[in-house]
């Protein structure tokens, strides 16, 4: 039987002489702390995409189907395509009520000749007015009644592009055919009191209809 110990016995001091490594920490070959190994950081992921081409199909067509649906939508029951109408009677009178030249009004279309615009104004040199049309083919035309010289007006709505191409007969009157702005042409009536012009990009035959349907 071992002799009791002390109870006021001192633990052995562990604290190393000087220039050694602690006891609880492993040595090198040289004395010295050995190094130890770094914990490894948690894998991560490659950080490429693993949505295969279903997925990103799926997720386009849930992102179209609202835009169709507002589309559908905006041309069905708010007439997104449709040109929208004015009624070109209020610029018609005030030009007539002004009294600076004959006005004339196209009479005999079809509905499918739709007026998109109407508009009377005074300018430099005298006054116009200028009604625009779209046409049964979908395609638009202007006709425009000026007091403005010819010699001004022409070169001002045709361009330098304008140029005459021969006289066609219209309703008992003499029009001359022009070219005009890129893939436009016009009629061009000279009165003496007035030019009356039908200019586009329709076709001959609706340029003709409009020009003869003035009464």
């Amino acid at each position: 039987m071992e002799p009791a110990q002390p109870a006021d016995r001192v633990p052995a001091d562990r604290t190393p002489p000087d220039g050694q490594p602690p006891a609880d920490v492993p040595a090198g070959p040289g004395g010295e702390p050995a190094a130890t190994e770094p914990t490894p950081p948690p894998p991560t992921g490659s950080g490429k995409s693993e949505r295969s081409p279903k997925d990103m199909a799926i997720s386009l067509l849930v992102l179209l189907v609202p835009i169709a649906l507002l589309l559908a939508f905006y041309r069905g029951f708010l007439g997104g395509d449709q040109a929208t109408t004015v009624d070109p009677a209020p610029a018609i009178e005030q030009a007539r009520s002004a009294n600076v030249f004959p006005v004339s009004q196209p009479r005999g279309l079809s509905s499918d000749w739709t007026t998109v615009s109407a508009r009377y104004q005074t300018v430099e040199g005298g006054a116009n007015l200028r009604l625009g049309y779209l046409t049964p083919e979908g395609r638009g035309v202007q006709l425009l009644q000026s007091s403005v010289p010819a010699d001004r007006l022409l070169p001002a709505e045709l361009t330098s592009q304008g140029q005459p191409q021969g006289p066609t007969e219209l309703a008992g009157r003499t029009w001359q055919l022009y070219t005009a702005r890129g893939n436009q042409q016009a009629l061009v009536l000279l009165e003496p009191t007035r030019t009356v012009i039908v200019i586009g990009d329709a076709r001959d035959n609706e340029l003709r209809e409009l020009a003869g349907s003035l009464g």
